[in-house]
């Protein structure tokens, strides 16, 4: 593993990206300290945040002095750079191009799907104290069924994680994007049995690193459904 100064971090595990990015530190052990970030208190506007990052976003990792912004770029760099097993990125050109077509896909399929459904439930509703826009959320949840299909014919078929026979950033980023709805108390994989057995296999394959990357968004659920 490569040495020096503890890898630093700034998150906020309200973000999904967030959360694969804690994930994988902690499930493999690179050294690092975590920089909490709370964006719904604007920590991300001040002036000292937005010296790191300009553009005022969570995730954000220092290396020895090296800045890098964007979780798929933070989490390849780690994979690369430290010594983690090799399915988390592997580094046969196939097997890794399997990895990057699934992430290329993520970024405009399951992330922002999976986020709009709570963002319509949980957020917009916190933020303005209105009901839930059910016309939009029932659009929302079109979506993302959509997108579920695709997950389970194009990318999970007939194997146990999303590129293959192990783990890999793929899954990482899936599921921490598919738990989200879970703050509003919906569970979007009840009715899918073959993507509730992946994420029992990825949440098996974490161990312990899953549940605390999650206790932020649980906790979000349990004082929602205590409201109700």
């Amino acid at each position: 593993m490569a040495t020096g100064r503890l890898v630093e971090v700034y998150l906020d595990l309200l973000s999904q990206p967030c959360r694969a990015v804690q994930i994988l530190l902690s499930c493999t052990k690179i050294p690092h300290r975590v920089h909490r970030v709370a964006l719904r208190k604007g920590e991300h506007r001040t002036a000292e945040f937005s010296k790191l990052n300009p553009m005022q976003k969570v995730p954000v990792l220092v290396d020895s002095g090296f800045v890098l912004t964007e979780s798929d770029a933070i989490l390849k760099y780690l994979a690369n750079k430290y010594d983690i097993p090799e399915h988390w990125y592997p580094w046969q050109p196939e097997r890794r191009a399997r990895v990057d077509e699934y992430v290329a896909w993520h970024h405009t399929n399951t992330r922002p799907h999976a986020a709009k459904v709570f963002l319509l439930e949980v957020l917009l509703p916190a933020q303005f104290g209105a009901q839930v826009d059910q016309d939009r959320l029932e659009r929302a949840l079109l979506e993302l069924d959509a997108t579920l299909d695709k997950l389970e014919s194009m990318f999970l078929r007939r194997q146990p994680f999303l590129c293959g026979d192990d783990i890999t950033l793929a899954d990482l980023l899936a599921v921490c994007e598919l738990m989200q709805p879970l703050g509003g108390g919906r569970d979007v994989l009840k009715d899918r049995p073959q993507l509730q057995r992946w994420r029992s296999r990825v949440q098996s394959a974490l161990g312990e690193s899953f549940n605390e990357a999650h206790a932020v968004l649980f906790a979000v659920r349990d004082r929602r459904q205590a409201r109700l």
